[in-house]
């Protein structure tokens, strides 16, 4: 995480900058439309299905705007020309670059993707996303030309994201090219690119730290409130964590409009992308931000916005629960140790959220604790938050984190996962150990 430190400065007298210089010229327009396409009918596909590729993963160079722009292209392993993917953007903070979004993984995005989804790094102009008159927004339009007319891209499943200018970037797509992008995730952002329309709905997630020193939450409150309003979502102030309790709560809005949800992750934290659970220090590989994200995104089925009622089941969280542990399962353990006990937090289409409650019912104080389960075939676990975990399929332990390993009597606490493959089967043979 150091390569985001020396960035803080930097952002933000950038921002302060920025917001009137973007504002002014993306505002005024000039933006090429050639490139919208609606979702609306039956499924589509693009020119590139059927065809043999020509475009490679790595560094490609374009043409936008009488200037040579780059952006990095990830086609999945062993493409199938006949196979519509996923195409996700993904865009680069202040100062940083399309290499390192690649080399993390796209926001740790790329690792859950299973070869489901192509992956675009754009490589802004001074390292930014400044898009005077429209020039980041046409070249997002001109390698989205590029790559659909050579790959096969289902157009109903466009997403973007980025951190910070790359949220701002995000948010700007989100208002300018509403039937182009299925949804989009703003990390830490603010409108410092624009935002050329922003009345069409668009499904939209939104993370921000509490305490951010660089942009402050009030402006990620901001950009989310956009699409409140044009999805037409009940208007609510969400529970966010307070200062200290370094946990994030996920909101998930009510009453949007069919298809397009608004959902929302305020964490105790600063301005980065890679807040975790339990620590003041951010980090990439256990960071909860890359497995909400990859949940939002893959909610959306390649098929034209559903017009039924939207699911009513909570978002995923790592809040502490608000109700009594499930009893359907009943508890493992010896008297006096710990006991593990499993629930179904949330479920989607090749994938779900569980969590379980580690519980010390003992009078005397446990000193660390290791839950046992075994996943059903099919199943692998993708992250993990509140605890470390050896494997991902079949048997798998769970310990504690260095924060929630001391249970006092009585006391409980918990750890979540996500896991890809079907949810209707809950782990099975959940034990806890405690030395």
């Amino acid at each position: 995480m150091s390569r985001y430190k020396h960035l803080f400065a930097a952002i933000t007298t950038a921002a302060l900058l920025v917001t009137a210089t973007a504002t002014a010229g993306v505002l005024s327009g000039g933006l090429d439309g050639t490139a919208v396409a609606g979702t609306s009918g039956t499924l589509a596909t693009t020119a590139g299905c059927g065809r043999a590729p020509t475009l490679t993963s790595g560094t490609r160079s374009i043409s936008s705007g009488g200037q040579n722009r780059t952006y990095i292209l990830r086609i999945p392993d062993n493409y199938d020309r006949n196979h519509p993917y996923r195409l996700i953007f993904a865009f680069h903070w202040l100062n940083g670059s399309a290499s390192n979004v690649a080399s993390a993984g796209y926001y740790g995005l790329l690792p859950l993707s299973s070869n489901s989804t192509i992956f675009i790094a754009p490589q802004g102009i001074d390292a930014g996303w400044a898009n005077p008159n429209g020039r980041d927004l046409t070249l997002f339009d001109d390698i989205q030309r590029q790559v659909e007319n050579d790959l096969c891209v289902e157009t109903s499943q466009r997403f973007a994201l980025g951190w910070s200018y790359g949220g701002a970037m995000s948010y700007a797509v989100a208002c300018a090219r509403p039937t182009v992008v299925r949804a989009v995730t703003v990390l830490s952002g603010a409108n410092l690119s624009g935002c050329n329309g922003g009345t069409q709905p668009v499904a939209y997630f939104g993370i921000h730290g509490t305490h951010d020193s660089v942009l402050n939450i009030s402006q990620g409150r901001t950009l989310r409130d956009t699409f409140v309003r044009n999805n037409g979502c009940t208007a609510q102030s969400p529970r966010e964590p307070g200062q200290g309790s370094l946990t994030h709560i996920t909101t998930l809005y009510s009453g949007c409009r069919a298809g397009y949800p608004v959902q929302w992750a305020a964490f105790d934290g600063d301005h980065t992308p890679s807040p975790v659970d339990g620590s003041g220090t951010p980090n990439d590989s256990r960071t909860w931000t890359s497995g909400e994200i990859w949940r939002f995104f893959s909610q959306f089925q390649p098929t034209t916005p559903p017009t039924s009622a939207p699911p009513t089941s909570a978002p995923p969280t790592s809040a502490p629960p608000t109700s009594a542990p499930p009893t359907t399962a009943p508890p493992t353990g010896a008297p006096g140790a710990c006991t593990a006990t499993y629930r179904a937090v949330n479920t989607w289409p090749g994938g779900f959220q569980g969590e379980v409650t580690v519980a010390n019912n003992g009078p005397t104080t446990l000193t660390g604790w290791t839950v046992g389960l075994t996943l059903a075939s099919g199943q692998a676990i993708s992250s993990v938050w509140n605890g470390t975990n050896t494997g991902t399929t079949g048997n798998v332990t769970v310990k504690n984190a260095p924060y929630n390993g001391t249970l006092g009597a009585n006391a409980s606490t918990t750890f979540g996962f996500t896991a890809t493959g079907n949810g209707a089967t809950p782990p099975s043979g959940i034990t806890c150990t405690s030395p």
